[in-house]
């Protein structure tokens, strides 16, 4: 069985945009991200990223677009993602199981990769990534400042790095 580092994207990965993040040229990396997942993939872990992509399902962007952003994300870390699971979907145009914070997309990475949840970490900004992570059994990290108290993560950091730091001190 496999340990996982389970990562949202925008917010953890790149910086969040109200407004999508779907072109290259917009996409942020985070200071501190590209080495935090280095590190982390040379402790062995798996790096999965799990995010809603509602603006495909609105016509906002295509996932064509949504993966160019991906492969750009790729290159400059060395291609240390092992995979992306996104959920295209949006609850005003079309409902779905794989729209966090539904479980789907991390028992389809499961299956996949056959990872071991109770070895396993989330690390997102919102309650909607903890909330999935929680009910599978998964440790949790929430990024930033924005706290909900009814979905409040096992423990919070202001970045990647520190995560990641955290992380490699508790494994």
């Amino acid at each position: 069985m496999n340990k996982c580092v389970f990562l949202d994207r925008d917010g953890v990965l790149n910086k969040d945009n109200p407004n999508y993040t779907y072109q290259v040229e917009n996409f942020e990396i985070l200071p501190g991200v590209v080495d935090a997942l280095k590190e982390l993939k040379a402790a062995d872990y798996l790096l999965i990223v799990v995010t809603n992509q509602s603006g495909i399902a609105q016509g906002l962007y295509t996932q064509l677009q949504m993966e160019e952003c991906h492969q750009y994300l790729q290159k400059q870390s060395g291609n240390c993602i092992d995979h992306f699971y996104f959920s295209p979907y949006h609850p005003t145009v079309t409902a779905s199981i794989a729209r966090k914070p539904g479980t789907l997309l991390f028992e389809k990475a499961k299956a996949k990769f056959i990872i071991d949840f109770s070895y396993s970490w989330m690390i997102g900004d919102r309650g909607r990534d903890i909330i999935p992570a929680r009910e599978l059994g998964i440790k949790t990290i929430q990024i930033g400042h924005e706290i909900e108290p009814e979905n409040k993560a096992d423990f919070t950091c202001m970045s990647l790095k520190e995560a990641s730091s955290l992380i490699l001190a508790k494994s």
